[in-house]
């Protein structure tokens, strides 16, 4: 198909689905340290600055694609809502639909979006589609089907075609392996600005990539490593954990701060849930409706549902699509990375005492070790990964 990607970033959607075969015509994106990003990668491809001042799509355009901004809609950011300054850009998703029907739309955004304000937000795109004729389904999906980073997003497809958007997002479904953990032989990653509540621990993986903040502070997670060392990864490793080239976002820091790059990288769609989606497209699969469930009125959207024309039903189905091997977490990690701070692990440990969050155990004593390491002024040695690229 023929895509034209809104809210691009710095082309994760785009990427995957050119994977899956799908051509990019044309793209939008407003943020500078982004656009140069996207200038660099896509380098023969029309980018546009603005979705305000977007008049049309092109007239070839198959398929839109909009991870449109999250910020009003995250646990994390605003939490204004759909109507939302930034969040509420979405409108013009619609407005140009209304001058060119295209015949297929996904949209990417944070899975908060199912609870915030009573499903609000959710039940204005549905309603906007339905309106304009647009079949849909949509279904939570996790990065960690695909790579070392927990990362739950919804995907949600519309169409006008005779395909049934449910083939595209339902006919596949894994398990992920015991998740039995050890810190001798597993890697665990957690997020050292939290400790009171938030996403806690991640075994054999990190939480969610932060976008950090439009001013360039980072919000690197951090990783208990088998040896006992804590760091924070390096930014290369933080784009192959969203499955981009290690690299990727290095064109922004030839004219923006290097520290934006994890704000670009957090922002971004995981490029592997984004190929498995382009051929799910490409080739859809055959929906069991026996996953079909009742579609509760109260306001509370379930992880996945669907709309078949005349009914909005619930769908009973996991986050994992598929589960595809991969290395090991410590193993995975491939740059050297950065001893976690004195001071960043004692507010870590300090926040954990009054905290109900639970970890593995032996987990918060091999931090209070990294701790007495780092205040002692002693350096921690952070080997090269012996792992060629």
């Amino acid at each position: 198909m023929k895509v034209v990607g809104l809210f691009a970033g710095i082309g994760g959607l785009e990427s995957g689905l050119a994977s899956a075969g799908h051509e990019t015509v044309m793209l939008c994106e407003i943020w500078e340290p982004a656009r140069a990003v996207l200038g660099s990668r896509f380098p023969d491809i029309s980018i546009e600055k603005d979705v305000a001042e977007l008049e049309a799509l092109p007239s070839e355009t198959d398929l839109v694609v909009a991870g449109f901004p999250c910020q009003d809609l995250s646990q994390a950011g605003l939490t204004a809502g759909i109507g939302g300054k930034r969040s509420g850009l979405v409108d013009h998703v619609f407005r140009l639909l209304d001058g060119h029907r295209a015949p297929w739309v996904v949209l990417e955004n944070v899975s908060f979006m199912l609870h915030l304000d009573k499903g609000k937000g959710l039940r204005r795109l549905i309603d906007a589609f339905e309106e304009r004729g647009y079949r849909w389904a949509y279904r939570v999906v996790n990065t960690l089907a695909f790579l070392p980073q927990r990362r739950e997003r919804v995907l949600f497809v519309a169409t006008t075609t005779d395909v049934d958007p449910a083939d595209v997002l339902f006919s596949e479904e894994a398990t992920a392996p015991d998740a039995n953990t050890d810190l001798d032989n597993h890697a665990h990653g957690f997020y050292w600005t939290e400790g009171v509540r938030g996403l806690g621990w991640a075994r054999d993986a990190v939480p969610t990539l932060k976008n950090g903040s439009t001013v360039g502070i980072a919000s690197p997670p951090a990783i208990l490593l088998p040896d006992g060392r804590v760091v924070t990864p390096d930014i290369r490793d933080a784009e192959r954990l969203q499955g981009f080239p290690a690299g990727w976002t290095e064109p922004a820091s030839r004219e923006f701060r290097a520290s934006l790059r994890w704000s670009l990288v957090g922002n971004a769609v995981s490029v592997p849930v984004a190929g498995w989606l382009g051929k799910s497209l490409a080739h859809p699969g055959r929906y069991d409706e026996h996953r079909d469930r009742s579609l509760a009125l109260d306001g509370r959207w379930p992880r996945a549902a669907r709309f078949d024309g005349d009914t909005r039903k619930a769908v009973e189905i996991g986050s994992f699509p598929v589960w595809r091997e991969r290395a090991p977490l410590a193993d995975f990690l491939l740059h050297e990375g950065k001893p976690l701070s004195a001071r960043a692990t004692r507010g870590f440990l300090s926040r954990t005492e009054r905290s109900s969050l639970r970890f593995v155990p032996g987990f918060l004593e091999r931090l209070r070790s990294h701790l007495a390491i780092m205040e002692n002024g002693a350096s921690i040695p952070i080997p090269v990964a012996i792992a060629a690229e």
